[in-house]
């Protein structure tokens, strides 16, 4: 895990920087050694998904790359390649639901 991540987690105000935490143990959990970098501003592994902490929420952005058109409607947003989940306490997450989506957008690291 880098420092950047790190310092970005720590600067969010309650509940997003729980929030955050969570969603990060969960990426990190389900890859491990996937790569984490600061890209515009927020977290990402891989390009495949993001952490974003806003005024009142987190959004888990999620690559749209390797969804089947079922799981599609389960994220929000408008985006044609990546699209979100939102969460404004630690206890809309549900963990399993969460990693069984992240699994079906593998990272680069584990297509080969």
């Amino acid at each position: 895990m880098t420092r950047t991540v790190d310092d970005y987690i720590e600067r969010q105000p309650s509940p997003q920087k729980e929030i955050c935490r969570e969603l990060r143990r969960i990426i990190t959990d389900s890859f491990p050694g996937i790569r984490e970098e600061i890209k515009m501003g927020v977290p990402w592994y891989e390009d495949r998904f993001y952490i974003v902490g806003l005024k009142d929420h987190v959004n888990l952005g999620v690559s749209l790359n390797g969804l089947s058109k079922d799981d599609v409607p389960l994220l929000q947003g408008g985006g044609k390649t990546m699209k979100h989940l939102a969460f404004s306490s630690t206890g809309e997450i549900n963990r399993d639901t969460i990693a069984d989506l992240l699994q079906k957008v593998k990272p680069k690291s584990q297509l080969r």
